[in-house]
């Protein structure tokens, strides 16, 4: 990779722009200032919604395209919606209908409010500032149940994949599915991954992907980071995407600002400490 080669930077949240107490350091957000002045385009794709995900990116202090979801949603650094997409409601009820573990959280990202079948503090640590609300619900009462995202979470990784082999046998061709962290997963429309809301903002701006370069920790940014031209592992993802991705470079952790640092050194004009 040559810097000069490089027109865009693209990062996951969790796990890579953000620390273990889910905040961006003061050193990362200088260093993405730096970015924006020295002229690169700034894509955050991440899992979260977007509620969820604008007052961290604004934390940045610099503009930028927002891929949220998954790829459901993307907004651009004015906050314009430019792409929505959502499950439909009946692929959901069939989901739903699954029997499943009892202790595995259940929730439905939906546009304004995340519905779930139990209350996680595990859940809500994620969320520093109350954005996205949640509330507490009994799927069977409901009659809508399109949503942006289904998503399931336990402190058992087995048995989330025990339930994701379920809900493939009938629904593979209805739902993209991902480990966003190895408790935590994950299904959205077939049609959406980070990596085809990203191609669809390149487009856009007459990038493309051999210009970008892209950071990512979890099986969700598995597609991104093959995608483009250069894609950066983080030291604290799971060691079975490091193996997967072998042929990718591994970085330093979240805790220990990999990106910001890889980007000062390999993309800044000049190496901000």
């Amino acid at each position: 990779m040559r810097k000069e080669n490089i027109k865009v930077v693209i990062s996951d949240l969790d796990g890579t722009l953000l620390n273990s107490d889910h905040k961006i350091s003061q050193y990362t957000k200088t260093v993405f200032q730096e970015l924006h002045n020295q002229n690169y385009l700034i894509i955050v794709a991440t899992g979260r919604h977007h509620l969820d995900a604008m007052p961290i990116v604004e934390g940045l202090g610099c503009p930028v395209y927002l891929v949220t979801s998954n790829g459901a949603r993307i907004h651009s650094p004015e906050k314009e919606l430019l792409f929505s997409f959502d499950i439909k409601s009946d692929a959901i009820k069939s989901v739903l209908a699954i029997e499943r573990d009892p202790e595995i959280t259940t929730v439905l990202f939906r546009e304004n409010v995340w519905q779930t079948n139990k209350h996680n503090e595990k859940l809500n640590s994620f969320q520093t500032e109350i954005n996205y609300h949640p509330e507490l619900v009994d799927f069977d009462t409901l009659d809508d149940l399109s949503a942006i995202k289904l998503f399931f979470t336990h402190d058992s990784h087995s048995k989330l994949v025990e339930l994701r082999n379920k809900i493939l046998e009938d629904h593979s061709d209805v739902f993209s599915h991902a480990f966003s962290l190895p408790l935590c997963l994950e299904f959205m429309d077939k049609s959406v991954d980070k990596s085809v809301a990203i191609a669809k903002i390149l487009e856009k701006e007459n990038f493309i992907f051999q210009e970008a370069i892209s950071f990512g920790d979890g099986f969700n940014d598995e597609n991104m980071l093959k995608s483009t031209g250069k894609g950066l592992v983080m030291g604290n993802a799971p060691k079975s995407l490091k193996n997967r991705l072998s042929h990718l470079e591994v970085i330093s952790t979240n805790d220990n600002e990999g990106v910001a640092s890889y980007i000062s050194k390999k993309l800044l004009k000049k190496i901000l400490q």
